[in-house]
């Protein structure tokens, strides 16, 4: 018996294990149920009891070695699959990633920006909380302007001196107040307003204010400037026209629409049917704005206009519903992956 046990050992030390079939084939062999280790136990069981201690010693002696080349066999094998695995297949064909896009919001803002460059506008930014004087105030709103309601307005709570900016052109007032004629600015940015969400309207959207001040600017010169804006980012057949209108800090003031690319001026629900779509208001700088900012209003004259992004957008990519651009919904943005 001593010598079969003593094969057995030798047996266990010179088994090959260089795979997961064999490390399973010698678990089979040696530790399972129906193993050479288990028939040792049912053997232990026949002998007299004056002959089991040793042999039992003998048996656990071998289900130790067996135990013990099965787990460091079994730690050879695990650590040489992790090596092969960490070897790439070089002969394999080349998997791209997919790879993401600008969104279509940035793509028509930086487009904008590129267009009032070439024409010396630089860029001015601001803080996106405004205090009553740059939003409103020195902008020429009277106190009992509809503008200041909390229908339009979104307050801060616990300072009601304080808004989320309805425009970027509270960012014109500090670049007025702190820089002298001749200034040509543009100021891009998100701003807020208190309106209901629909195809056509947000709670928050992006604006793009221009400004212009220096001596002898005339309505003329806003009017070249924007016809020159619309040709550039729409194509040379647009059109636009400009229609008297009212804001505070302008006078006169008008609103420019463009001939609705989207539906060929046929009509759609984005232009109310009419063929033409608001993109901006715009309109010579009130010598009180320019007064309120420390601006000589006799000296100086000015230009001023503000689009929404967004319908600029709607306009040149013919989507008819503004809220696509704030769902996020991959399908819609993957558009927009050859747009850089």
């Amino acid at each position: 018996m001593k010598e079969k046990i003593e094969k057995i050992l030798s047996d266990i030390t010179a088994y090959q294990i260089e795979n997961e079939q064999q490390l399973e084939q010698f678990r089979l062999d040696y530790l399972s149920r129906k193993g050479i280790v288990q028939d040792l136990f049912e053997e232990f069981k026949l002998l007299p009891k004056e002959e089991k201690p040793a042999f039992g010693q003998l048996v656990n002696g071998v289900k130790n070695a067996a135990q013990d080349r099965y787990n460091a066999a079994k730690e050879q094998v695990e650590a040489s699959a992790e090596t092969v695995s960490e070897i790439p297949d070089l002969t394999r064909p080349v998997f791209y990633e997919p790879i993401g896009s600008r969104h279509p919001i940035s793509l028509v803002r930086n487009e904008i920006v590129e267009i009032f460059n070439r024409l010396g506008f630089v860029i001015s930014e601001g803080p996106e909380v405004e205090d009553d004087f740059h939003n409103f105030t020195a902008l020429n709103f009277p106190p009992e302007h509809p503008a200041r309601d909390m229908q339009d307005t979104f307050f801060v709570h616990k300072n009601p001196d304080m808004a989320l900016r309805t425009h970027t052109s509270s960012v014109q007032v500090r670049v007025m107040e702190n820089q002298q004629p001749p200034i040509r600015t543009i100021s891009p940015g998100r701003v807020f307003r208190n309106e209901a969400i629909s195809a056509r309207a947000h709670c928050i959207f992006h604006q793009i204010e221009g400004l212009y001040v220096d001596e002898n600017v005339s309505f003329a010169d806003l009017k070249q400037t924007l016809m020159y804006f619309a040709k550039e980012m729409f194509g040379e057949n647009t059109k636009i026209r400009l229609r008297p209108s009212y804001f505070p800090f302008t006078e006169p003031s008008a609103e420019m629409d463009v001939s609705c690319n989207i539906c060929g001026g046929k009509g759609c629900n984005v232009c109310k049917y009419t063929g033409w779509l608001e993109i901006m208001g715009c309109g010579m700088v009130d010598p009180n704005v320019l007064t309120n900012c420390g601006i000589d209003a006799k000296k100086y004259s000015g230009f001023a206009f503000g689009m929404g992004v967004e319908r600029i957008a709607m306009l040149k990519y013919q989507v008819k519903d503004l809220r696509l651009f704030f769902e996020n919904d991959v399908r819609f943005l993957n558009q927009f992956k050859g747009a850089f």
